[in-house]
C-alpha cells in the first residue's frame, strides 16, 4: 500500500481526534491541565479553547513551513511557533478575562510544553498539507475540550453542587470536597477512562 493511500484524509483526522484517538482518554496527553484546572467547568472550557487555538495555529504554520523544515531544527521551530501563540492566548486572557487568567495562573504558559501540540506538529502538520493539518488540530482540540469538560462536569457538580458557578443541586446535597481537590481529579479521570474502555468493549462485542 502506498504512503498516499495509508495517510489519513482531513475528514478521517477530524473524526479520529474526537473519540477514537481522544487526547485525554486514549492518548493520555496534556495530563497537567487535565488534572489541575478541571475543578470547575469554566476553567476547563477556557483551558480547552486556549489549547485548541494554539494547536490549530501551530499546525497551520508548521504545515506551511514543512518543506523548509530541517530535521535538526524542527523541534526548535515547533517550540518557537507554539510559544508565540501561547503568548497571544495568555495576553488575550489577561486583557479581556482577567479573572480567568488569574484562576488558571501558570497553566496557560505551560501550554508551550503540552506534548499534545508538539506531537500533532510532528505526526501530522509536518507531513501533510494545510487542510488535513487544520482538520487534525480541530479534531484533537475538540477531543481535548471534551475530555476537560467531562472531568469539569463531574468534579464541579459533585464537589460544589454547581455548574459554571450556578447552583443546580439542592442545598441539602452534601458537597464532596475531595472532588475539587487533586485526589478527586485522579479519581474522576480513572473512572471516566474505565467508562470509555467499557463502552468500547461493549461496542466491539
Amino acid at each position: 500500500m502506498s504512503d498516499a493511500a495509508s495517510t489519513p484524509t482531513a475528514s478521517q483526522r477530524l473524526a479520529r481526534g474526537v473519540l477514537p484517538e481522544n487526547p485525554v482518554f486514549r492518548q493520555l496527553l496534556g495530563m497537567c491541565p487535565v488534572l489541575a484546572v478541571t475543578n470547575s467547568l469554566a476553567g476547563a472550557l477556557t483551558m480547552g479553547l486556549a489549547t485548541t487555538f494554539v494547536l490549530v495555529c501551530s499546525n497551520v504554520v508548521v504545515s506551511l513551513l514543512r518543506k523548509q523544515l530541517q530535521p535538526h531544527l524542527r523541534i526548535l521551530v515547533y517550540t518557537l511557533t507554539i510559544a508565540s501563540f501561547v503568548t497571544i492566548a495568555d495576553r488575550f486572557l489577561a486583557a479581556f478575562l482577567p479573572d480567568m487568567s488569574l484562576l488558571l495562573g501558570p497553566y496557560i504558559p505551560l501550554i508551550i510544553v503540552n506534548c499534545l501540540i508538539i506531537s500533532r506538529a510532528e505526526a501530522c502538520a509536518s507531513k501533510q498539507t494545510l487542510a488535513p493539518a487544520i482538520a487534525d488540530a480541530v479534531g484533537q482540540g475538540s477531543g481535548f475540550v471534551l475530555g476537560l469538560l467531562s472531568l469539569g462536569f463531574v468534579r464541579e457538580l459533585l464537589g460544589s453542587g454547581s455548574l459554571f458557578g450556578v447552583r443546580v443541586l439542592p442545598e441539602a446535597w452534601p458537597e464532596w470536597l475531595i472532588m475539587v481537590l487533586p485526589p478527586g481529579a485522579f479519581l474522576t479521570l480513572g473512572m471516566l477512562i474505565a467508562v470509555v474502555n467499557w463502552w468500547d468493549g461493549r461496542r466491539e462485542q
